[in-house]
């Protein structure tokens, strides 16, 4: 065991959280986020409170509490919120970890499944209460008990398992209603051995009260279970939270052949090593298993890609043209550099306030580098300069250097209202301004970052100062 301190959110005090030492802090905070209040979780004693609930009811079985404890510590099945926080409102159900029953070496373990199945079902029927939802049973993490056996997501072979795994859990929580049976129809092959035959038949009596199933969205139990792609849905990153492969890569570059040193190197010579699942291949998915099971996750939101939406990125020339200008805007310099593609359009902004402190320099600095990659994405100039043209904040002022412009609300107005002159052709009047606000000596900064180095003109008299946020 170890301790860790997690919050279930950023604006929650931290709890004290007791459990294995080979879970990660993501199950630490999802104990913080099943469990109510805000002391100390010790894991053994949270799941013993709902184990022993569970266990206690008429008709549960002698070794009911064992098994689901087991169930838990390996991280193969845990139970919803309700049954966590013991809400007796909340309807009952488990969310069941597919990865976890995949042995590296051996395959998929089907008894081991088949009897996780009755497990489940078997305390979820007798959580169920007359005139209320039906206890659900969810599947998750899919794709890593896709990557565990060698297969590809996006691929027959991959959605053929995933029916079989759907029409066992579904078989199994339908309890023997014939008639519901009757709808459904297992695959005709399977590459897994035993798993095509493990659907086709119910362990449960019949008779049984129905339960439904269905896949499971992002949440705390499945954070708590380890899972990598919630409920049907592909994993997109082939890494862990620390930066570490994740399991369901490693064991995809096992069933490739690979080292992740030899992954590396294919990438770094261009060749796409393991592919990530797209839209569409997750469209396969929720097709091949809809009918199979009772609540389905949403269909993914369309989200054009780049390729698709012509705005893969434009690279920019070696030698590029543009122009530097040199201007002050309120007695502050700036340099604005921009560099063109070769038909003159603007694809490289830098704006540059070389006797500002070292914090705003680095600031404007990565401003322009983000815009600058927006431009060579296909963001068009015009959507910036309606965005940063007219900001307000210091400094601000009359503009010197500049013949077009008189005067700016903020170095990032004057620079976009530059831009819009020179690349579109279109020039934006100065802002409503106040002249004499500009010279109120209530308005200057106490501590002028931009000294005139000619020209300065010695005041006489006594300086003003001003005490600015003092206590009396």
């Amino acid at each position: 065991m170890r301790n860790a301190y997690e919050a279930a959110d950023p604006d929650c005090n931290p709890r004290h959280i007791t459990l294995p030492a080979d879970w990660d802090d993501s199950a630490a905070g999802a104990l913080a986020a099943l469990l109510p209040g805000d002391g100390s979780v010790i894991l053994s004693g949270a799941a013993n409170a709902w184990i022993d609930r569970i266990a206690a009811l008429p008709g549960a079985p002698p070794a009911l509490g064992r098994e689901l404890g087991l169930l838990l510590l390996r991280r193969r099945a845990a139970p919803t919120e309700g049954i966590w926080s013991g809400d007796p409102g909340g309807r009952p159900g488990f969310v069941l970890n597919l990865a976890r029953f995949v042995k590296p070496g051996s395959g998929f373990e089907t008894e081991d499944y088949a009897a996780a199945l009755d497990t489940l079902c078997g305390a979820l029927r007798l959580l169920a209460e007359p005139g209320r939802s039906s206890p659900i049973l969810l599947l998750s993490n899919l794709d890593a008990c896709l990557a565990g056996l060698g297969l590809d997501y996006d691929g027959e072979n991959g959605r053929d398992v995933a029916r079989c795994l759907a029409n066992a859990a579904a078989l199994v929580a339908q309890g023997g209603d014939g008639g519901q049976m009757a709808l459904i129809r297992p695959p005709g092959r399977c590459v897994v051995p035993g798993l095509a035959a493990l659907a086709a038949r119910t362990a449960s009596p019949a008779g049984g009260t129905r339960l439904a199933t269905g896949f499971s969205r992002p949440g705390p139990v499945d954070s708590l279970l380890g899972v990598e792609g919630s409920g049907l849905g592909p994993i997109f990153s082939p890494l862990r939270p620390d930066g570490r492969l994740s399991e369901s890569t490693l064991a995809r570059l096992a069933g490739r052949g690979l080292t992740p040193e030899a992954a590396l190197a294919l990438s770094l010579a261009g060749d796409g090593v393991l592919p990530r699942p797209g839209r569409d291949a997750w469209l396969a998915m929720h097709r091949a298993l809809s009918g199979l099971v009772d609540e389905m996750p949403p269909l993914p939101e369309h989200q054009p890609t780049l390729a698709s939406t012509g705005t893969q990125r434009r690279m920019l020339p070696d030698r590029r043209r543009g122009f530097t200008q040199k201007a002050a805007i309120g007695g502050h310099r700036l340099f604005l550099q921009t560099g063109e593609f070769e038909d003159g359009s603007l694809g490289e902004l830098t704006i540059t306030p070389p006797r500002e402190t070292p914090s705003m320099r680095g600031l404007m600095d990565a401003f322009g580098r983000a815009v600058s990659l927006g431009l060579q994405h296909g963001v068009p100039l015009d959507a910036y300069v309606e965005a940063f043209a007219y900001t307000r904040f210091g400094p601000q002022g009359a503009v010197e250097g500049d013949g077009q412009i008189a005067h700016a609300t903020s170095l990032l107005d004057y620079a976009f209202r530059a831009l819009s002159e020179t690349y579109l052709g279109r020039a934006l009047p100065d802002a409503p301004h106040d002249e004499r606000a500009a010279h109120d000596p209530d308005d200057r900064p106490m501590l002028p970052l931009d000294l005139p180095e000619t020209g300065a003109r010695r005041t006489t008299g006594r300086a003003a100062l001003r005490l600015v946020g003092g206590r009396g």
